[in-house]
């Protein structure tokens, strides 16, 4: 399972030199690759994480390298419209997706027909975000910690279910693993959004949810519900006080991505040239700080560590999508 913190320590000694050349020798370089403004595309609407993400980086970018950065929102299909305009960019186009697990790795297994291949379609180009699942109760449940949660709903099986944002997400998918880990019986209820699965939480119809931690956290921060476990292999930034579930004694880790991909078409030097761009801004203290207080947690890779990433995300959850047999 990859962790960021080991990802950036690894990444450390060799960033040291590395950014010193490329603010020196990069900047032209870059401008030169592009020959004209950068695309960013977003298969999400503005304001959420996905949007945020692209917009930081986007404006990093252009601060540090004088190239013209334009985000482009094109949301729909749960980001595979994205997926499905970026694949046939011409060679001469600058653009890049920045695309999420959902798109990349769940729809391709779950969808008949996405109109995209994330492998012969994509070249990955660098990570820029991971983000942990949480496990949230609602104040109703007579629990605190993830222990009792579980001993509670092994005791009143016909409460043990998970409620998810959709059916298919990566919650979803991540409730399965956790009720397999935790030797539970138990269903998964997908919702039209994460506000639905909220107000259910909140009003009791729905006893466990499974989201991403930035979602629930200003929930549980008011007292509306109770987190009561991650799913990093480290405890969150954004959440110090909550265990991890290995800590709880669940041995399951697992999170999400915010990655960049180029359209295969386009060439090899451009891509090359704007990874190595994009980890150098997400290596900056200030763009760190930008996506810490946006409750995101930045990371900073190379390209090849960006496809070893992905391989072995993939190698996590296609089992996992696969045995469910889920299909649309």
């Amino acid at each position: 399972m990859f962790s960021p913190s080991l990802a950036r320590a690894g990444a450390r000694a060799v960033l040291a030199t590395a950014l010193a050349i490329a603010v020196s020798h990069t900047t032209p370089a870059l401008a030169q690759k592009l020959e004209g403004p950068l695309k960013l595309v977003v298969g999400y609407a503005p304001g959420g994480a996905s949007d945020r993400a692209a917009r930081i980086v986007g404006q990093a970018l252009q601060d540090k390298y004088g190239v013209t950065v334009i985000v482009e929102n094109k949301a729909g299909a749960g980001g595979r419209l994205a997926a499905q305009q970026l694949k046939s960019a011409p060679a001469t186009e600058n653009a890049l997706m920045l695309g999420n697990p959902a798109v990349m790795v769940v729809a391709p297994l779950v969808f008949k027909d996405t109109a995209y291949d994330p492998e012969a379609d994509f070249t990955p180009v660098s990570l820029v975000t991971t983000y942990d699942f949480a496990v949230v109760a609602g104040t109703r449940v007579p629990v605190r910690e993830m222990t009792h949660l579980v001993a509670w709903l092994k005791a009143n099986p016909e409460k043990a279910f998970f409620g998810v944002p959709a059916t298919g997400s990566l919650p979803h998918f991540f409730a399965l693993m956790l009720g397999d880990r935790a030797s539970l019986k138990s269903d998964v209820v997908g919702y039209k959004g994460s506000a639905p699965l909220a107000t259910d939480l909140l009003g009791g119809q729905v006893p466990v949810g499974i989201d991403t931690l930035d979602t629930v956290l200003p929930l549980h921060q008011g007292g509306k519900v109770k987190i009561l476990a991650v799913s990093g292999n480290t405890r969150s930034p954004f959440a110090k006080d909550i265990p991890t579930l290995k800590e709880a004694g669940i041995d399951l880790a697992a999170d999400g991505w915010n990655a960049f991909f180029a359209p295969r078409a386009m060439p090899a030097a451009k891509v090359k040239a704007l990874a190595a761009a994009i980890q150098s801004v997400m290596a900056d203290p200030a763009v760190k700080q930008r996506f810490l207080s946006a409750n995101m947690q930045p990371v900073s890779t190379s390209q090849d560590e960006t496809v070893r990433v992905l391989k072995a995300y993939k190698a996590q959850w296609q089992p996992v999508v696969k045995r469910s047999g889920f299909q649309q």
